[in-house]
């Protein structure tokens, strides 16, 4: 029984041979159609064309005037007339400081003008009496003298009584704060019966001027001085009145309805953070922007007439930061680093990397490699594409708008 068991494990033997051997040359000939198979993707071809240079800075609003309410004299406030969180005019009656002693002050510099104008006027009638006298040698020399100096002590006396009497009558007018600006007006910071401070100058409110706001904006030197070499190069030609426009972006991803202008850029370097600060105005009548809010600002710093503008959802982040994109180039995948630059409505400008006439990769990403043979079709945009300048470059190694690896794949069974 042995020796027969035997005899058919030598028999089945070159059997089991032959079947590993066919198995091998299946897997072999399925891995080299794999290997052969054109993984379809969606490209563009790049070809230069006309497009405004924008840049994104960060920037803080100011109000373009920002009165601060600030007790002129010392007293008790008697009253607050204004409705907080209104609107004001300039000159508008704001708080009621108690004018009682102010008042007195200003009455007793009153009479003491009184008095020192009666005795200006014993003076100089003194003196010219005694100028008649002195033609009949009645008087001294001296006593002349004397009277005529006494008669311009006294004058003197009144200028003082004068000035007197206006600075009480200012202290007195003091106790009438009212607002110096049109504008908004926030918060009372104090109450009735608050005692106020002239000498600390007890701030009282505060009044933003907010129909037109600043917004400072901050810009790397390193920016300004890629510009400026691109407009010696002739890359990027300026406006022709000089003037820059200015976008606001808002927080939830669309364009403040107003544009603005750039003001002036500043000429010196912040030697702490390697940046130059800026200052654009912005027409503000609904009151959208106010000050200390963060926004984004879009200046347009002049026009690329032969601009390379490569779709954002191409755009791929390497691990180390870098961009790349993936050009089709005799029928196969080339992964190329790029040198991206400003974006637009389209998507970036691409300073290195991209030659015009080359063909792009937008959609396909997920089953090529580098070399791997590829079977170029035309992309068509979707509606919902990011590449426009409103939407956010991929951070995670991926494009944004590219389809999931399941379309991937379904697209590759089609063709």
């Amino acid at each position: 029984m042995a020796f027969l068991q035997l005899s058919a494990s030598r028999a089945l033997r070159p059997l089991s041979l032959a079947l590993l051997l066919t198995l091998a040359a299946c897997g072999n000939e399925a891995q080299q159609g794999m290997q052969g198979m054109k993984v379809p993707v969606s490209v563009v071809q790049i070809q230069p064309q006309k497009a405004v240079v924008n840049t994104e800075l960060p920037g803080r609003v100011q109000a373009i005037e920002d009165a601060e309410i600030r007790a002129r004299v010392t007293g008790i406030v008697q009253g607050i007339e204004f409705e907080q969180g209104g609107t004001v005019k300039a000159g508008q009656l704001l708080f009621t400081i108690d004018p009682a002693p102010y008042q007195a002050v200003r009455d007793q510099a009153a009479a003491q003008l009184k008095n020192a104008q009666a005795a200006a006027t014993t003076a100089k009638l003194q003196a010219q009496r005694f100028g008649k006298l002195i033609q009949q040698h009645a008087v001294s020399q001296q006593d002349y003298d004397n009277a005529v100096a006494a008669a311009r002590q006294t004058e003197a006396g009144v200028a003082a009584a004068k000035a007197a009497l206006e600075a009480a009558a200012i202290d007195l007018g003091y106790t009438k704060v009212t607002s110096p600006i049109d504008g908004q007006i926030g918060k009372s910071l104090v109450t009735v019966g608050a005692l106020v401070s002239a000498s600390s100058a007890t701030q009282l409110a505060t009044v933003h001027r907010l129909d037109q706001v600043y917004v400072d904006i901050t810009q790397p030197v390193a920016q300004i001085s890629t510009l400026r070499r691109q407009i010696a190069d002739g890359v990027v030609t300026p406006d022709a009145q000089g003037n820059t426009q200015a976008e606001v972006l808002l927080d939830d991803g669309g364009v403040y309805r107003h544009e603005g202008k750039l003001l002036f850029s500043g000429v010196a370097v912040d030697p702490g953070t390697g940046q130059v600060n800026l200052r654009a105005l912005f027409p503000n009548p609904e009151q959208i922007l106010l000050p200390g809010l963060y926004v984004r600002v879009r200046l347009a710093q002049g026009t690329d007439p032969k601009a390379l503008i490569v779709p954002e959802q191409a755009i791929q982040r390497t691990a180390d930061g870098n961009s790349t994109v993936v050009l089709v180039k005799d029928g196969k995948a080339m992964f190329t680093p790029v040198q991206i630059g400003p974006r637009t409505e389209q998507g970036y400008i691409v300073y290195e990397g991209v030659q015009a006439g080359d063909e792009l990769v937008v959609e396909g990403f997920q089953k090529i490699r580098p070399g791997a043979p590829v079977q170029a079709m035309p992309w068509k945009k979707s509606p919902d594409a990011a590449g426009g300048a409103g939407a956010a470059a991929p951070a995670d190694g991926q494009p944004s708008g590219q389809k999931p690896a399941a379309d991937s794949d379904s697209q590759a069974k089609a063709g």
